[in-house]
């Protein structure tokens, strides 16, 4: 049996890139990996569970490309693992011309570099594949940073959040908008836990212009957009809104659309936007973002359908910063 889906579509093109690094194969790629004493495909199975096997075989792929550069800081590693990542974009798939891979690896290392303060998982409404991609940042980028990374959860609906904020352990904060002045006052807040995950803030809100100012009030210097729900109604005009009012403001903003795709399934007579097009969300992606994933925020299916590997865009992100900085553990740890 193939070792991962799509094997053979994607097999000459990993080799392709291990030989550059002077990796005979994928089997080496793992012992590499496991003599540096990473156990990478557990580690993002724990991530998203539910993801592909060729998702875990894509990180061992990346890590053991990061050792072979010597990427002894985690934000090197993120570039690295990324080049891995792109090794098992399809030819000729969207992932494959968009760069996805290589946008992940980079979107890794944004988030591991001091310069990022607080990133933002903008989604429909809160999600498992969101909490999923905190978690996994939450968890592990602030081993290796100096200044803490903020991490957020920004959604449509307030009972949403506080239910992803209890069931995750997140700290759920409602907040209440006020129409007339355009400000934001935060009316309740509680952690539904006492670890690393409290510091998660989780926010509900009732529309886009409390949406936005969530934004500004967090000074969210980095986002993804989630795909699924909602995405006409809330997240790409929060992230649009925001991303004009930070150019006014002289802020960098660095705006990741996850992908594009899902926006055949909304309403077809008005969402369809043309015979050749991926649909609205992806329409709506191109208009706010620095960058541009393929396919959904959290379905392994979707993103594989798009020729990446199958693991949700949210929740790859926490593997990306996962292992990371596992490669620079194993180098603080003299493993290479």
């Amino acid at each position: 049996m193939a070792l991962f889906e799509s094997y053979e579509r994607r097999i000459d093109q990993i080799n392709a890139v291990l030989n550059s690094y002077g990796i005979a194969s994928i089997e080496e790629a793992e012992k590499i990996t496991k003599d540096a004493g990473l156990d990478v495909y557990n580690q993002v199975k724990g991530i998203q569970p539910i993801c592909f096997e060729n998702a875990c075989w894509a990180y061992t792929v990346g890590a053991a490309i990061a050792i072979k550069k010597g990427a002894r800081r985690a934000a090197d590693a993120a570039a690295a693992i990324g080049e891995g990542l792109q090794s098992f974009c399809i030819p000729g798939s969207v992932a494959d011309d968009r760069k996805v891979g290589l946008g992940h690896g980079n979107l890794g290392k944004m988030l591991l570099e001091e310069d990022t303060k607080c990133f933002a998982f903008l989604a429909g409404h809160e999600s498992f594949a969101a909490a999923e991609g905190a978690i996994g940042i939450a968890e592990k980028a602030n081993k290796v940073r100096k200044e803490p990374l903020r991490v957020i959860l920004n959604g449509l609906g307030k009972d949403a959040a506080q239910i992803i904020s209890r069931i995750n352990g997140f700290t759920f904060v409602e907040t209440e908008f006020d129409y007339y002045t355009g400000e934001l006052k935060e009316v309740y807040k509680k952690a539904y836990s006492t670890g690393l995950r409290a510091k998660v803030n989780c926010y509900g809100a009732n529309d886009v212009r409390e949406g936005v100012a969530i934004m500004h009030r967090e000074g969210v210097d980095v986002s993804i957009t989630g795909n699924s729900t909602n995405p006409t109604r809330f997240q790409h005009p929060v992230a649009g809104t925001y991303k004009k009012e930070c150019i006014e403001q002289g802020k960098k903003y660095f705006s990741v659309a996850s992908g594009g795709g899902t926006g055949r399934t909304l309403h077809p007579d008005n969402m369809g936007s043309g015979p050749a097009s991926y649909g609205m969300t992806d329409t709506m992606g191109r208009m706010h973002s620095d960058a541009q994933f393929a396919g959904s925020s959290s379905v392994p299916a979707h993103v594989e359908m798009m020729g990446l590997i199958g693991m949700g865009n949210n929740p790859m992100v926490g593997a990306t910063v996962a292992v990371a900085v596992a490669v620079q553990e194993a180098a603080d740890a003299g493993k290479f």
